[in-house]
């Protein structure tokens, strides 16, 4: 134990004293075994999948396969990693957690379709291929809530259970004030160069978990490289309105936690009052000082929040 504090300690020291501007080799290295120090600690193992496409779908997958299974879903810009450290307190499940088509390590087709109905059907197509299909759990954050919801409409009789985490989708609920006057060439989202990224990591998130500035600058460097891509991505979902989809989830009474940050800038948390009009029998958590990643900035509380949740279908 010792040993492994003293690595990591290391590690940390190595990410300070690279670059914090541009990346440099020593700061790519470190980012990447820090990245997998934190999958290992979670006991997520990376897997592909070649999907009918032709498309490759990179996955994390833990080894309770006696669990039921849970479909984890990243938001815009983001990839399987953010669930990353709220999997090992998700232990007891089945943890299946994809890039999305169009980020991480997944393919990205400059003219593939993104929206959430499309990659909810990436995502049966692997579940299927692992024979996971039937009795899913399903949650996602931002991006991941839209495709949570797409992917339980169109698969309402084998989804179990969603868990909707700062959901876009529900366009009528509007969008905040930090964001009215964005556009796809100014907007804090996207990502032009390295003071972008640490703009937005602390746009995004009220408590953001300390990362070495070094290793920002390697995920920058990332979000800059896909930047085309992305944008094509948000104009896409951005218009992309998933609520007559939700009412498929009330119409099957599919049991659904809401959880929300209440310093949301990306997504307003008055969004919750209209998701459960549209779906009644949802439960709503919204997280005080939480921004609109609670799965990164409480660990703990939302993965509490969330076994509650489980615990309680288990007694119905």
């Amino acid at each position: 134990m010792l040993l492994k504090r003293l690595g990591f300690a290391t590690l940390l020291s190595l990410s300070v004293v690279g670059c914090t501007t541009a990346p440099n080799t020593l700061a790519i290295n470190t980012t990447q075994k820090l990245v997998q120090y934190e999958r290992n600690k979670s006991d997520l193992a990376v897997k592909a999948l070649t999907l009918s496409s032709g498309d490759k779908m990179v996955y994390a997958e833990n080894g309770n396969v006696a669990g039921e299974p849970l479909l984890l879903i990243h938001g815009f810009g983001g990839n399987k990693d953010n669930f990353t450290r709220i999997a090992r307190q998700l232990e007891s499940y089945h943890l299946i957690i994809p890039d999305l088509l169009g980020f991480g390590e997944s393919s990205k087709p400059m003219t593939a379709d993104y929206r959430a109905n499309a990659q909810a059907t990436r995502l049966h197509e692997l579940l299927q291929a692992k024979g996971l299909t039937s009795n899913i759990h399903v949650g996602g954050n931002s991006m991941g809530g839209a495709i949570s919801v797409a992917y339980a409409a169109k698969y309402p009789k084998e989804v179990k259970s969603l868990w909707l985490i700062d959901s876009a989708g529900f366009w009528s609920a509007g969008v905040p004030k930090s964001l009215e006057g964005a556009t796809l060439e100014n907007n804090p989202l996207l990502i032009n160069k390295t003071e972008d990224f640490y703009n937005m990591y602390d746009f995004v998130m009220s408590k953001p978990p300390y990362i070495p500035k070094s290793v920002k600058a390697v995920f920058a460097q990332e979000r800059i490289a896909n930047k085309a891509l992305e944008s094509k991505i948000l104009a896409q979902i951005v218009e992309d309105n998933v609520e007559e989809r939700a009412k498929v989830i009330a119409e099957y009474n599919i049991p659904t936690l809401v959880v929300w940050g209440e310093e949301d800038q990306v997504i307003k948390p008055e969004t919750v009052t209209l998701i459960k009009e549209i779906i009644p029998q949802s439960e709503v958590i919204t997280m005080p000082e939480i921004g609109h990643a609670p799965m990164i900035e409480a660990v703990k509380q939302t993965a509490n929040d969330y076994k509650a949740f489980r615990a309680q279908l288990g007694e119905q």
